[in-house]
């Protein structure tokens, strides 16, 4: 028996076409020893990489293609078009047809889809395209019994494709499900038209010598599954399930099917399982994961990245030992300790080949500074560079504060640099704006996110598709409960409250639940990543497919997330837009209006005392990190006199470390402590003997057990 391939299925990421989890999938897949799959969602490659990944981690050949959309010369019709990638060329053209179609969507409001002459100007050889059957454009013809037309379009995909191009045919069975007349009456049409378009290509493919394929479309795992997929449909669409005059585009056989149901179905074709396998082994697509793609920066004088990022770096650093020891001999007295961690981080970058990020990095955030754009002054572990320190990425010295770089970048777990950099909400978009101009339009987005059907949106989804009563859809949805600032999952939340199984019982609402705990978390829709921005060395369609949302306004963003982004090989830079910073700036402005007094706020002292006044009487509204009750709550019992007091309590603010808050407060007070060791009380003397900082956790095992700083680290990442 010759092994089926499905080379039409749909995922999630089709958002209103299919309930498919690339997870359940594969696992069906290697339960039917399926040796291939292909992924064909529609109009989008959203889930390529994952796809991608997730078969070669099972030992399943990944099929990457597409079901695209085209618009007829002469008419406004759209047909469906299935490509798939032979090779790597075929996966960028896919890439590229995919951008070309999104990126015109501001000035054409029709649905994406790809004009017949892009597929004409593609290089031959590298994309396989199925007719899709009664839903392509030979098949539309065939039903309506325009044989020359048919003909027409069947001679002009033969001249594109070649031999690449197959006749797809398909034929469905009926599913003993119990459903509304109307389902049974469109799954007739459907079953007569596809039968119809069968036998029609039959007779074209002996008459012009084109092969035949046979195909399955799937939408979801399980033929129970259908009513499921079909509210999904609803909610996608503002429908609701119960009007039987709203269009169904779908029917019960449309589940992931094996073998034996293929064969039954075609037995008098064997040919069409047989060039199934074919276009399996013809398609061989290797992607090119965990090499990095930087932007082309270039340095005025030819030099390479490292020597300017060196020689910046260096000058960097004796203005600011100018700014933090102004005596001479203070400054020379610090100078070994500081230029030596200064050459320890430039040769780890420089090893590790970060060199190009750290100076694309500084270029951005200085050109902020000097065109009036205020810039946050650094945090998370970037904080730990005496580099970007150097090069005014941040303003924090991390000498002054124990910092450590080898948080931040570590020969013994390589990774990506990240700096969180913050701007002003309002002038973000000129940040970005000049990222655009430097590196060209084509080579900068930003980063697609996908939003999923939480347990309390799904409650509420699903009840509005099942005609249930608002109120009955509200309770239950309110009952859910929040840990960490997101819902738990409707199973558990059915667990920790009893109400839940009592008032479905009581409303008999037991189809509302099993349909939504089918649903629960599935893709709903797209959106942009709050900071992440890419730029590549050339242009992004050439690395990864770009999405863009309906409407003029919208932004373009990449069709991977920000991990498939980074898998494929672009960088990911983070502009976060923060609104106090915008506030501060205001402030500034106003102080300038109407005093004529020019602040800047990196001048400001640690250790005023007035300053302090502010944080014991907790009249903290609107400072960043101190506004909730919560914190207002410690800041009247710490009363805190040091900056450093403050700094610890924005990092045991937080679920798990709150709890060594009042330890940490009398210690403060004078209350008697002992340290756990005596080699901690140089690392935790700052903090009163409370571990509250990371850099902690990596000295003390530096300290207590002989780590490198290096090997430290890995243990807190395993800590965290």
């Amino acid at each position: 028996m010759t092994p089926f391939v499905p080379l039409r299925i749909s995922s999630e990421y089709s958002i209103s076409n299919s309930i498919i989890r690339l997870q359940e999938l594969v696992d069906q897949a290697r339960q039917y020893s399926m040796t291939a799959l292909a992924l064909t969602d529609q109009m989008n490659m959203f889930a390529a990489v994952k796809f991608y990944r997730l078969c070669r981690e099972n030992g399943i050949k990944p099929i990457l293609g597409v079901n695209a959309l085209f618009q007829e010369e002469q008419s406004a019709k759209l047909h469906h078009l299935i490509l798939l990638a032979k090779d790597e060329k075929g996966y960028l053209s896919l890439c590229r047809l995919l951008s070309r179609a999104y990126l015109r969507r501001g000035i054409n409001k029709e649905p994406p889809h790809l004009d017949w002459s892009w597929l004409q100007e593609l290089e031959p050889g590298h994309l396989i395209a199925l007719s899709a059957a009664q839903e392509g454009v030979i098949g539309h013809y065939v039903i309506e019994q325009k044989w020359q037309i048919a003909e027409y379009w069947l001679e002009q995909c033969l001249t594109i494709f070649q031999d690449n191009f197959y006749l797809e045919v398909q034929r469905f069975f009926k599913v003993p499900l119990s459903l509304d007349h109307w389902y049974h009456a469109a799954f007739e049409t459907l079953q007569t038209k596809a039968e119809q378009v069968l036998q029609a290509s039959v007779r074209l493919a002996k008459k012009f010598a084109v092969p035949v394929v046979a195909t399955h479309p799937v939408q979801f795992m399980q033929a129970q599954d259908f009513i499921a997929h079909e509210v999904k449909t609803c909610i996608t669409e503002g429908q609701v399930l119960a009007n039987e005059h709203r269009p169904l585009y779908f029917h019960p056989c449309q589940y992931f099917v094996d073998d034996k149901q293929m064969h039954r179905l075609f037995a008098d074709i064997p040919s069409a399982l047989e060039n199934n396998k074919e276009i399996a082994k013809r398609c061989s697509v290797n992607l090119v994961l965990g090499k990095t793609f930087f932007p082309v920066f270039k340095t005025p004088d030819g030099e390479s990245h490292a020597q300017y990022l060196e020689k910046l770096a260096k000058q960097g650093l004796i203005e600011r030992m100018k700014y933090l020891f102004p005596a001479e001999e203070q400054r020379a007295q610090h100078w070994p300790l500081y230029e030596k961690r200064l050459q320890f981080e430039l040769h780890t970058i420089i090893e590790m080949g970060f060199a190009c990020y750290f100076l694309i990095v500084a270029d951005f955030i200085n050109w902020a500074k000097h065109h009036d754009c205020p810039v946050g002054p650094g945090r998370g572990s970037g904080a730990g560079s005496l580099v970007a320190y150097s090069l005014n990425i941040t303003e924090l010295n991390p000498i002054e504060y124990a910092l450590l770089f080898e948080r931040f970048l570590n020969p013994e777990r390589i990774s990506m640099p990240d700096f969180d950099v913050d701007f002003c909400q309002e002038n973000r978009y000129r940040v970005i704006d000049y990222v655009r101009s430097k590196y060209g339009e084509e080579a900068v987005s930003q980063i697609v996110t996908f939003g999923t059907m939480s347990s309390k949106a799904v409650i509420r989804d699903v009840g509005r598709v099942l005609g249930l009563s608002f109120s009955l859809c509200d309770r239950l949805s309110k009952l859910i409960p929040v840990e960490t600032n997101r819902p738990v999952s409707l199973q558990r939340a059915m667990t920790l409250e009893p109400d839940i199984e009592r008032i479905v019982r009581e409303e008999e609402a037991e189809e509302l639940i099993r349909l939504s705990l089918k649903l629960e978390d599935l893709v709903r829709n797209t959106g942009m990543h709050a900071g992440g921005v890419l730029m590549a060395p050339g242009k992004l369609s050439d690395f990864c497919p770009i999405y863009k949302a309906e409407g003029s306004e919208a932004v373009t963003v990449s069709m991977y997330d920000k991990d498939d982004v980074e898998a494929v090989g672009l960088v990911k830079f983070d502009f976060l837009g923060l609104r106090n910073l915008t506030i501060l700036k205001m402030a500034q402005d106003l102080i300038a209006q109407h005093r004529g007094e020019k602040i800047d706020i990196g001048t400001i002292p640690l250790d005023d005392p007035s300053t302090f006044n502010i944080f014991q009487d907790a009249n903290t509204t609107s400072v960043f990190q101190f506004e909730s009750l919560g914190m207002k709550r410690m800041l009247l019992q710490a009363r805190p006199s040091k900056f450093e007091e403050i700094i610890a309590f924005v990092a045991l603010y937080r679920p798990g470390p709150m709890d060594l808050i009042p330890d940490f407060i009398r210690r403060m007070h004078g209350e008697a402590f002992k340290y756990l060791h005596p080699s901690l009380e140089k690392i935790i003397e700052p903090t009163y003997g409370v571990m509250v900082y990371q850099e902690q956790v990596m000295q003390a095992a530096q300290a207590c057990a002989g780590y490198t700083l290096g090997q430290a680290d890995i243990l807190r990442r395993a800590m965290g």
